[in-house]
């Protein structure tokens, strides 16, 4: 392992290994409170999200420009783990879970709407905690998923490999 390697690998990465990661789940947090909130706080956890998946894709360009010096293809390298690392989060953080949670959100409450006779503001705080609760078992399944989506499709066209990933 060279210098730069065994150095990254030592590295804290502040957008995977500390508190700053839980920023990427605050969209699944928003949708999970979308019937008690207004709809622009919701919106408001999505521009959070976002701007976590951008600001860990500028992360992962710079440690690339770093990595690859004055190489040739430089640009490309970069070029690449931005977008890897942007359509990844994405996809795996914002899109895919948020959807997620606001399905099982929007069937909870459709359903004990229909099957219980709860006061509305009860059903609404249920509704949340089944959102809340479910976010914790979707994460691995959905990220597994994105790679799985990404290394048969998006990967395969600039020819990284699984074990390049900027995730």
């Amino acid at each position: 392992m060279d210098q730069i390697q065994e150095k990254a690998s030592k590295e804290v990465d502040i957008y995977r290994d500390t508190w700053v990661r839980f920023l990427g789940y605050a969209n699944e947090v928003g949708e999970a409170f979308r019937a008690l909130v207004p709809v622009s706080a919701v919106w408001a956890t999505y521009a959070v999200a976002t701007m976590y998946v951008s600001a860990d894709a500028v992360d992962k360009g710079k440690k690339a420009a770093v990595e690859h010096g004055d190489n040739p293809g430089k640009t490309t390298k970069v070029a690449v783990a931005v977008v890897d690392t942007f359509v990844w989060q994405a996809l795996a953080s914002v899109a895919i879970p948020g959807f997620t949670i606001n399905r099982v959100c929007a069937a909870s409450l459709y359903l004990l709407g229909r099957t219980t006779r709860l006061p509305l503001s009860v059903r609404k705080w249920t509704t949340t905690a089944i959102g809340l609760s479910t976010i914790p078992f979707i994460i691995h399944p959905i990220d597994r998923g994105v790679d799985f989506l990404l290394d048969s499709s998006l990967r395969k066209v600039y020819g990284q490999s699984a074990g390049e990933r900027h995730d």
